[in-house]
Formats: C-alpha cells, sequence, structure tokens
C-alpha cells in the first residue's frame, strides 16, 4: 500500500468542495500521491461554465449543476446570497477559492477523475469538464485506485 491518499468527492457544495481540494492540495504538497473521483453533484467542482444536457430532462438539470465558481455553501444559501457573504468573507480573510485550490491541485499533480456513469446520467460531455481532468472512468478504476492509497475519504 503506497503513500497515497483517495478522495471520493459525491458533494458539491462550496464549503465541502474546499474541504475535498484543501485535504487534497495539503496531501499531494506533502508528499501523497491524490487521485479525485467527481461523481454526481461533484462533478460541478470539474464543470466548466457551459450548460449541460441533451434531453429536456437533461436541460431541465443543466439550470441547477453549476460550475466551481457558481456553487453555494451548504449550510444558508439564501439564494445565492450566502455564496456571495462566503466569498466576501473568504477575500477577507485571504481563503482561497474553489477555483483556485483546483488549479493548485493540478499544479500539484493530483489526479482527477470524473465518473462515467454519473457524467451520462447527468448528461455531461467530455467536453463539458476543465482540462485538469485525466480521464473518465468507471467506479472500477477508481476503487483500482482506492485499493493502493493507504487513506480513502467520500466528501
Amino acid at each position: 500500500m503506497g503513500n497515497r491518499l483517495s478522495l471520493v468527492v459525491f458533494s458539491g457544495e462550496m464549503d465541502r468542495l474546499m474541504a475535498a481540494f484543501v485535504i487534497a492540495t495539503g496531501a499531494a504538497a506533502s508528499g501523497m500521491e491524490v487521485t479525485m473521483f467527481f461523481t454526481f453533484w461533484g462533478l460541478q467542482a470539474v464543470k466548466k461554465p457551459v450548460r449541460t444536457g441533451a434531453s429536456a430532462m437533461g436541460r431541465m438539470l443543466g439550470w441547477f449543476l453549476k460550475d466551481a465558481d457558481g456553487v453555494g455553501p451548504s449550510k444558508l444559501n439564501f439564494g445565492g446570497a450566502g455564496r456571495w457573504m462566503f466569498k466576501q468573507m473568504m477575500r477577507k480573510h485571504n481563503v482561497t477559492s474553489v477555483p483556485e485550490l483546483r488549479a493548485l491541485a493540478a499544479e500539484l499533480g493530483v489526479k482527477m477523475l470524473a465518473c462515467q456513469m454519473s457524467m451520462e446520467v447527468m448528461e455531461v460531455r467530455r467536453e463539458d469538464l476543465v482540462d485538469s481532468v485525466q480521464e473518465v472512468v468507471g467506479v472500477a478504476a477508481f476503487l483500482e485506485e482506492a485499493a493502493r492509497s493507504r487513506v480513502t475519504l467520500f466528501i
């Protein structure tokens, strides 16, 4: 078992995405090999600011599927007011935003994988994802990564 960390990123909420990227970048900076697997609402962390969906239901879902800069906090979002408030408070305290943390993770060599099944269900295409996503894979590929990891987390 190597000095590796595997993260399942299931949540698409600002605070949880921040926690996932802070842990991932901290581990990578400490010399660990890190793999992040983005599934369902977690895909928002690696989605470009584009509309998604091909079918009528897919396009409706696409209205709610944000990008890393558009996601709100898990509590006190109040239709976007909470997101604005948190961003103001984070800037005041020099806290790095989710898109900046994602860029830092890519610089540190964090491996980012997107869940194929979630993308099919939510009608998200490969070209809708940022370039730092290395592969679109199924759960079996992620489980192979996780099996070689010392630490596996679900966020």
